[in-house]
């Protein structure tokens, strides 16, 4: 069957299932829309919730929770405040699921409609369909991180005005500098999720079931989150992902500051990997029979 196909004129495995066309597939579904409208939507919301409960610091305590607290003191001081806000109150949870879905809906939806199996008789490789998913996913992943800073960086501009960005510890960054270390924190965001890319990716390749994919990729990576709340590991929580993921906090500093982020992306890179080797491994031994 390959013999034949790959003496077959003008076949070349390198051009089945194009990036674009993978690509256009999953932006016309659903899931994909009503995601982007969750993330798009958050900055309005935030923006109605502070103008019901009055500007953020304002609460008796002053303020003194720390430097998350502080950061969300100077949601309103600008728009760049206020996108970097946006990033803070979804990094945890929020952009995980957009990662999780995107990555976990990958090659278990094909086989949840039995279409998997015509994809590879097309022929697609086994290995190349799984690159195309995977770049999409990524892709997509990466383009939901930017999306939601996006809106918040043009929806708080119009609510607060656009500014220098107010820092936790102190001072300012010019607004030449602001935009800049946004694009620093959004790009390590998206390192750090890589984890649960890789989780979901490879969960994907192993059930039939989009949703037990996604779920688990969610699952552990929230019981990474509370791994990483018990103090009595000790170091051993260094080798957590969770425990960099809100390292980005060292780029809305005076002087930018990399080795936390460098630490946490060398982390989540080497589980990523390990994980996305995983899936490739077992999706070219399984068999396919949905």
């Amino acid at each position: 069957m390959s013999t034949l196909t790959e003496s077959a004129p003008g076949y070349r495995a390198g051009r089945t299932l194009p990036f674009g066309v993978e690509l256009v597939r999953q932006l016309k579904r659903r899931r994909t829309m009503a995601m982007g409208g969750v993330l798009a939507a958050l900055p309005f919301v935030l923006i109605v919730a502070f103008a019901i409960g009055g500007t953020p610091g304002s609460d008796e305590d002053g303020g003194g929770g720390g430097s998350r607290l502080n950061l969300m003191d100077t949601a309103t001081a600008s728009g760049a405040n206020f996108a970097a806000v946006c990033l803070f109150v979804s990094a945890g949870f929020l952009l995980v699921v957009p990662v999780a879905l995107f990555c976990g809906d990958t090659v278990a939806s094909e086989a949840s409609w039995s279409s998997l199996r015509y994809l590879l008789a097309a022929p697609v490789p086994r290995s190349r369909l799984l690159w195309s998913k995977l770049a999409v996913a990524l892709s997509m992943s990466l383009a939901a991180m930017v999306l939601l800073p996006v809106v918040g960086l043009l929806a708080g501009t119009a609510a607060y005005g656009w500014g220098p960005l107010a820092l936790p510890t102190g001072g300012s960054l010019a607004t030449s500098d602001a935009v800049p270390r946004l694009v620093i924190v959004i790009g390590y965001i998206f390192v750090s999720q890589l984890v649960t890319a890789g989780l979901a990716f490879w969960l994907s390749t192993k059930t039939d079931a989009p949703l037990g994919a996604v779920g688990g990729a969610v699952g552990l990576t929230i019981i990474g989150n509370v791994l990483d709340q018990v103090t009595a590991l000790g170091d051993w929580r260094d080798f957590l992902p969770a425990h960099w993921q809100f390292a980005w906090a060292d780029a809305l500093q005076p002087q930018l500051e990399w080795t936390g982020m460098l630490k946490g992306s060398a982390v989540s890179v080497t589980y990523a990997l390990v994980l996305f080797a995983l899936a490739f491994r077992h999706f070219s031994r399984k068999d396919i029979v949905s």
